[in-house]
């Protein structure tokens, strides 16, 4: 299963001193994927934290392939490995308008009670989410 973003416009300020976006800025290219996808599915992160439930990323990995700057156009393509349990794992690809790879990566989440603050199983509604997603494919 995979989604890949609109355009994500590179601002002057994703760039460091050496006018590359800088590093840690792939990873919220990482984050804007998910949330984007998960916003397609018409599920909202912020009902689920109101829910008490919270996905914070206990790992991650960014392979960077080639520099990005200022004004240039990403896209990326967020991969569900496999169907979500006690957390979700993505993989990551990152193009610019020439189509390039530029950056990869995966991120894994984990589904926490944010009362309890103790992992837990995906919630229904997400995991029905994915797999009408994945029917549709």
């Amino acid at each position: 299963m995979q989604y890949t973003t609109a355009p994500i416009l590179v601002r002057y300020s994703d760039t460091d001193q050496m006018k590359f976006v800088h590093h840690s800025n792939y990873l919220r290219y990482f984050e804007i994927a998910r949330l984007e996808w998960l916003r397609a599915m018409g599920i909202s992160y912020k009902k689920m934290e109101e829910d008490q439930l919270l996905l914070p990323v206990v790992d991650a990995y960014v392979k960077y392939h080639r520099p990005t700057f200022f004004e240039d156009q990403l896209t990326v393509t967020v991969f569900l490995k496999s169907m979500p349990k006690a957390s979700l794992d993505f993989n990551y690809e990152i193009r610019n308008q020439d189509n390039v790879c530029v950056c990869t990566g995966s991120t894994k989440l984990a589904f926490l009670d944010a009362i309890s603050q103790r992992p837990t199983r995906c919630p229904k509604i997400l995991y029905n989410a994915f797999e009408s997603f994945r029917v549709a494919e």
